[in-house]
């Protein structure tokens, strides 16, 4: 098996195609609409959730069993089905030139699904390229533990000073890059956590009552 390429995709206003309907299916249904993805649902029934999303018009359901040609200027489908409609899908996919990934069934995938750590911009995606979810969410777990709810706001911060800094024009690229580094360190974070515990006790503390 070829060594594969990790890469993040933008998936505003792309058309992404899900074959199923059950619990699984709508777990990834839900990761689209929150990447921004056209999704188009093929499937003769689906979870409650799934049809309310489609009655709100959150995604274009099409209640029925998958059919060859359903993959025109589709630029990823995922499977949730059984083997054969899964080798279908796949063989489209392959003439269409459209990333296919199969759920649970890795000879019908040319791209696999991430278990992903999220802390606000940052992502940590982990991969055993389909051999072990089981070891990818459990390696998931202990980056979340690792990586706590503060990177969020560390990193917006981070954001925003790079911005302000690409704004100076008097600084220098080398200085730039300096104090960039500067403010990503670990000795960085442990102040700005610092800073934030002390400023969410203290704001806890408003308004206790005495004795």
């Amino acid at each position: 098996m070829s060594t594969l390429y990790p890469l993040f995709l933008n998936l505003r206003g792309r058309v992404r195609v899900v074959v199923g309907g059950n619990e699984m299916a709508e777990a990834k249904v839900r990761d689209l609409l929150e990447a921004d993805a056209k999704v188009h649902l093929i499937v003769p029934a689906a979870t409650g959730q799934i049809t309310a999303w489609s009655q709100s018009g959150r995604l274009q359901w099409k209640a029925r069993a998958y059919e060859t040609g359903d993959l025109r200027d589709v630029f990823l489908v995922v499977s949730v089905a059984d083997a054969k409609t899964n080798a279908r899908v796949f063989e489209e996919a392959e003439t269409c030139r459209t990333f296919c990934n199969a759920v649970d069934d890795i000879d019908h995938c040319n791209c696999y699904a991430s278990a992903v750590v999220r802390r606000g911009p940052l992502q940590i995606a982990i991969s055993t390229a389909g051999k072990s979810p089981a070891l990818a969410q459990r390696l998931r777990k202990e980056l979340e533990e690792q990586f706590g709810e503060e990177y969020a706001p560390w990193l917006r911060r981070l954001g925003e000073l790079r911005s302000r800094l690409f704004r100076q024009k008097r600084i220098d690229s080398e200085t730039r890059r300096r104090m960039l580094h500067e403010q990503a360190s670990a000795s960085a974070f442990e102040s700005f956590r610092e800073s934030l515990e002390e400023e969410n006790s203290g704001q806890n503390s408003v308004g206790d009552p005495e004795g």
